[in-house]
């Protein structure tokens, strides 16, 4: 179905629309190797479907989803032999860190592995699991609840509560 020639869409166009001639003298048609051709050559297919293509419409949609991959555990607890062995690394390690010019010297690396608790509000495990990750440091110091690690991204403190096992590299 043709449009009347006055109409924009499906209304009578009126008569004190400010662009009236403008949209009255219709799409304009350029000759081609004209000066605006020259200007603004058509672009080609492959550039053109590149505007079409789908965007994320819904920014971050895709990482909330594969949050909800990550498989949380629950805190594991230590036997008495496990708590044994990691409480003599434990002051195996403050022996050789006990102040800041000792572990300047000794220069004491170890690799932990620790508990990480989720923080994920709207993830199932949030409130009680976690999972468990390592990571890689060189000791500055052995606190009364933590000890604190130089790694390459920076220093980390690490509870005692959360650290499950320790290697001196």
């Amino acid at each position: 179905m043709t449009q009347p020639y006055g109409a924009i869409g499906y209304m009578p166009m009126p008569s004190s629309f400010p662009h009236r001639a403008l949209f009255l003298a219709g799409r304009p048609r350029h000759q081609c190797f004209d000066d605006f051709w020259r200007k603004h050559p058509p672009m080609d297919l492959i550039h053109r479907a590149k505007i079409f293509s789908p965007f994320d419409a819904l920014a971050g949609f895709d990482e909330r989803i594969a949050e909800k991959e990550v498989l949380y555990t629950g805190k594991a607890s230590l036997s008495d032999y496990e708590k044994e062995k990691l409480n003599q690394t434990v002051n195996d390690v403050h022996m050789l860190t006990f102040n800041s010019r000792m572990s300047r010297e000794n220069r004491v690396f170890v690799e932990i592995t620790y508990f990480v608790p989720c923080t994920d509000r709207n993830h199932d495990a949030y409130g009680y699991g976690g999972r468990y990750e390592s990571i890689s440091g060189m000791v500055l110091r052995v606190g009364i609840e933590h000890i604190l690690l130089r790694t390459n991204e920076g220093e980390k403190t690490i509870p005692f509560a959360d650290i499950r096992n320790i290697e001196r590299k």
